[in-house]
Order: C-alpha cells, then sequence, then structure tokens
C-alpha cells in the first residue's frame, strides 16, 4: 500500500491546509469537485489547478502549479496516471511538503521520485473518504 494510516494522518492533519487539486475545474459531475468542496468543509483551503484556470468553490484557479504564487502544502492529483508523474515531480520542485494520488491513480516510479525527494506521499486514495475518519 502507497500511504499507511499514519502518513495518511500527517497528510491531513500536520503538513498544512493548502491544497492545490491538479484536475479541479467547474464541472460539477467530476469527482474532484466534490472532494474540493469536503476538504474545504474541513477547514482547507482549496487552489483549483486546470488550464482553464476557472474559480472553483470561491476560490481563484490557475493553468499550473507553478503559476500559483503562494506556497501549497499538499498536491491533490486527479489525472490520469500516466500523466500523473510529471505532475508529483512538479509538486517537489515547487516545495510541496505532500503528493496525493486520488482512487486510481497509480505510478510506483513517481512514488519513489517523491519519496526519495521527501515528501510524503499516498497513491490510490481519497481525502474526502479519509479526513472524516481521522476523528471516528
Amino acid at each position: 500500500m502507497y500511504g499507511d494510516a499514519a502518513t495518511i494522518r500527517k497528510i491531513l492533519t500536520e503538513l498544512g491546509d493548502t491544497w492545490a487539486i491538479v484536475g479541479l475545474s467547474s464541472n460539477q459531475r467530476r469527482a474532484a469537485y466534490g472532494v474540493a468542496d469536503v476538504l474545504q468543509r474541513f477547514g482547507k483551503r482549496i487552489v483549483p489547478v486546470h488550464p482553464k484556470a476557472e474559480t472553483v468553490h470561491g476560490e481563484k484557479g490557475y493553468p499550473s502549479l507553478e503559476a500559483i504564487p503562494f506556497e501549497v502544502d499538499v498536491v491533490d492529483v486527479f489525472v490520469n496516471s500516466d500523466l500523473a508523474g510529471p505532475v508529483a515531480d512538479e509538486a517537489a520542485a515547487i516545495g510541496a511538503k505532500a503528493v496525493w494520488y486520488q482512487l486510481g491513480v497509480i505510478d510506483e516510479a513517481a512514488y519513489e521520485r517523491t519519496r526519495a525527494a521527501g515528501l510524503d506521499m499516498v497513491m490510490d486514495r481519497c481525502p474526502a473518504i479519509e479526513i472524516p475518519r481521522l476523528n471516528s
């Protein structure tokens, strides 16, 4: 498993509350839209990252991680597995503390690179499922 309970808890409670969500758009039918809403309800600041740079849930969007003009704590990735590796590399390059690959997003080589760069990482999990479990 890529991200044990201790790593999940650390990312959700200790590493900071600014979450860049790569693949988040205003499309309400996409999973990223609902997950971003849950993260906001649990006190996280969400930052939409999508080529359209749309405002989502009241937060200004950016076309890329590099375009975000402030620190990002966690990069939550909603892209296909074959596109996810470069996103993890960009997360390390901008100084993020962790990368979270959503359900179904798996790239073992990116996981190894990200961990070697000193970032915490979770793959194939959903923070909207995990965060309510913290208090149970």
